[in-house]
């Protein structure tokens, strides 16, 4: 899961992008989202699957850019149903176009570009084909270049939390490519040494909300210490506190994140992101999916499904786009699949 560039620069972003050869396929824009939008009739994985596929899709060939929010979530989440697609191959493609091409002509936009790109390649690597892909770790030993002395990394601040809004996101999702990363590439010495930076950051810079704590949990499936014994429990106590009655989680909850139409948070409503992510991070961190908290939870993302596919969550930081559903939706096919509903 993650924006890495506003969405009103889209069109500045288009230029050089893709190289000449590469030709995404055209795909029908999903409608807008919105909470007005009618519940599924029933649960369905498939069309969950459907609408990621859109939603990726288009974005890409339309915005030319990678999104934290759509087209990274996309690559995370898809294999889960299945890879065996024409969009997650088309998808996949542009991102490795990205590192290959842009990056060799140009240079990333941003360091957050770098990172996120390593993070989603090594992530969709582990859940495809098991093996390292070579642009992957191309991705991965640029990401160490841009490594600050102090372990973090410069990241882009542009007041659309959760992914965009402080350095400290960058940790995780560097933390997550090295971890996630196939064929024993923690071992080696170029991860272990940014490993140790990372810790070090970690030591003296804390995540400030309990999103990043929770995405620090996910990482440490992967094998790596970054959180202590206390930071660990709390992070997991925290979460099962903030399950809601109804079953779900509302993603304001997870941070103090103000936001810019000068609007209230919405703490009280359940919504895709934060039922999908604090299901999954659950599972990863050794909760049985027959845990009844776990039950509650898929049962209530098995009733709040819109009729597009999608599960809608409310944006952090104005009443617009709503691009957290697609994330949100990401998320919440991570926590059905993890839990091996079909």
């Amino acid at each position: 899961m993650f924006m890495v560039a506003l969405v009103v620069w889209a069109v500045l972003m288009s230029n050089g992008l893709w190289a000449a050869d590469l030709t995404l396929e055209t795909a029908e824009e999903p409608s807008a989202n919105s909470r007005d939008e009618s519940l599924a009739k029933s649960f369905s994985l498939s069309l969950a699957g459907d609408f990621l596929d859109s939603a990726a899709l288009h974005w890409t060939k339309k915005h030319e850019c990678f999104t934290c929010h759509t087209n990274y979530a996309y690559l995370l989440a898809r294999p889960g149903i299945s890879s065996d697609v024409r969009a997650h191959e088309q998808v996949r493609a542009a991102l490795e176009n990205l590192v290959e091409q842009r990056w060799e002509a140009e240079g990333p936009r941003w360091d957050a570009e770098v990172v996120m790109a390593a993070a989603t390649l090594a992530l969709n690597d582990a859940a495809t084909t098991g093996t390292l892909h070579a642009t992957t770790q191309k991705a991965l030993a640029r990401m160490w270049t841009v490594q600050k002395p102090n372990g973090g990394f410069d990241w882009l601040k542009c007041g659309w939390p959760p992914m965009e809004s402080d350095d400290d996101f960058g940790i995780a999702m560097a933390a997550l490519a090295m971890g996630a990363a196939p064929g024993g590439y923690a071992a080696t010495a170029e991860a272990q040494a940014g490993t140790k930076q990372l810790q070090a950051y970690l030591r003296d810079n804390p995540p400030p909300t309990l999103h990043h704590q929770a995405m620090l949990l996910w990482a440490e499936s992967y094998g790596t210490s970054l959180l202590t014994p206390a930071q660990r429990q709390q992070c997991i106590s925290a979460m099962t506190a903030l399950q809601k009655p109804d079953g779900g989680w509302a993603v304001a909850n997870f941070g103090d994140w103000e936001r810019s139409d000068d609007k209230l948070q919405d703490n009280d409503t359940s919504d895709g992101y934060a039922t999908g992510l604090s299901i999954f991070v659950l599972r990863k961190s050794g909760v049985a999916s027959s845990d009844p908290r776990i039950q509650h939870g898929i049962a209530w993302l098995k009733t709040h499904q819109r009729a597009s596919g999608r599960w809608y969550t409310r944006s952090l930081n104005q009443d617009n786009k709503h691009f957290l559903s697609h994330a949100g939706t990401a998320f919440a096919v991570m926590a059905l699949t993890s839990c091996d509903v079909k």
